[in-house]
């Protein structure tokens, strides 16, 4: 077998890992999703693609259709702590849906993976991180504490990625 077929097989055995940042950058913290995705591209391997979103709902489904892993990234408004992380299995539970009941996109996560979820399209593995933010108003950059959070799921999610590189 030669560098290229053994390449080959390496790839064809890894799965498919997609991870998508979703925000607006011109409301605050609620970029916070697309900043974790832009600092993510320069950590992950390149079997992992990093994208960015605003919250168009059908465009993830249909980017997700040929992933086995997907991991969204959201800010989220629960009441808690500005810069507390939360991690969900949105393949195993519907997300609770007050967390993101103040989203700027046109549907929420929760409402897209529900959606999905119905329509039987959910990948094998859905990961949904919100990191809870302080400010949602017109403007750009985050605040401190949720900029803060942005490094530590960052290195949570290269901890995942290694994890489903184990279970695959």
């Amino acid at each position: 077998m030669n560098k290229n077929n053994i390449i080959q097989t390496i790839c064809a055995n890894t799965p498919r890992i997609l991870i998508i940042g979703i925000g607006n950058m011109y409301r605050g913290d609620d970029a916070v999703g697309l900043a974790t995705a832009r600092h993510l591209k320069k950590h992950v391997p390149d079997y992992v693609s990093v994208l960015e979103g605003s919250g168009n709902g059908v465009a993830f489904m249909e980017s997700w259709k040929n992933a086995d892993t997907v991991i969204l990234i959201d800010a989220v408004h629960s009441g808690t702590k500005p810069g507390t992380i939360h991690r969900f299995d949105a393949s195993a539970h519907p997300l609770p849906s007050e967390f993101f009941r103040y989203s700027t996109h046109t549907f929420g996560v929760a409402e897209i993976i529900e959606l999905a979820r119905t329509l039987n399209q959910l990948p094998s593995h859905l990961i949904v991180y919100g990191i809870e933010g302080k400010r949602f108003e017109a403007g750009i950059g985050i605040s401190p504490e949720v900029n803060t959070a942005v490094q530590e799921v960052v290195n949570r999610l290269r901890q995942d990625i290694h994890s489903f590189l184990k279970v695959s």
